[in-house]
């Protein structure tokens, strides 16, 4: 067993997959047990110190994990009595939707999505003079992909690295590095999406296919525009999102 925490990957390497941050690494460690049937509804999690060391996690990323959880309705914090897994029932989930885009709205999550609808679709109009023949098969390939994904995070990082490629392909690495941080932002925002939105899968491969036929096309305005279609529909429902939450209160 790997004596350093955090280090994740076939055989220890310590190298996260593309695009995963260490909590993004703890919370999926956190998911595997509980998928695996390891930690069952109702379970009670070990104390804090055995599970790190178990899941070969700091601390505090395994508290990150656990709050991320608990606020997507999968754990249940009880102060004082320990942290449980809950009966994640679809309604239970629902309901914890509610209380992270609440949480999401007084943390930026507006300004962010504002942000990536700014840098995206100028991002994949420059791609669409730029972007060369390799590229363009990979894009392709995760398309493909994606098609065949269910597991909203699974889809979702997908989606990450599709947009991650047309970003590079535009040879700015500075407008990357601004559309990473804008993106790593607003993913779990987009994972409650694909876990809510029944016809996630083919609007978002309807979508994808029209910025990929415009960038094989080295088409910028349409490029532009099928960016700028695809990332303002997933601004338009989080923001009517937090539009319902405001109005429940």
């Amino acid at each position: 067993m790997s004596t350093n925490p955090d280090r994740s990957g076939p055989g220890g390497d310590g190298v996260p997959a593309a695009g995963s941050s260490v909590v993004d690494i703890a919370i999926g460690r956190l998911r595997n047990r509980i998928e695996s049937g390891e930690f069952t509804p109702g379970h009670r999690l070990p104390p804090e110190a055995v599970l790190a060391s178990e899941l070969e996690l700091s601390r505090p990323s395994l508290r990150e994990a656990v709050r991320a959880l608990a606020m997507a309705g999968v754990l249940d914090v009880r102060r004082g009595d320990g942290t449980f897994v809950t009966d994640l029932r679809p309604d239970r989930l629902l309901r914890a939707l509610g209380s992270f885009l609440d949480l999401a709205q007084d943390t930026g999550l507006n300004e962010m999505l504002e942000c990536r609808k700014v840098l995206e679709p100028g991002a994949t109009a420059l791609a669409a003079t730029r972007v060369d023949e390799a590229t363009l098969d990979r894009l392709q390939e995760r398309i493909e992909r994606m098609r065949g994904l269910h597991d909203p995070e699974e889809l979702v990082r997908e989606d990450i690295a599709f947009h991650a490629d047309i970003v590079a392909a535009s040879g700015n690495r500075t407008l990357a590095s601004l559309a990473d941080s804008v993106t790593q932002r607003t993913a779990r925002a987009r994972i409650w999406r694909a876990l809510v939105k029944s016809d996630v899968l083919s609007w978002t491969h309807q979508q994808h296919m029209d910025i990929y036929t415009a960038l094989r096309a080295h088409d910028s305005l349409a490029a532009f525009t099928a960016a700028s279609r695809h990332v303002g529909d997933v601004e338009l429902w989080v923001r009517d999102r937090l539009d319902a939450v405001r109005d429940r209160r």
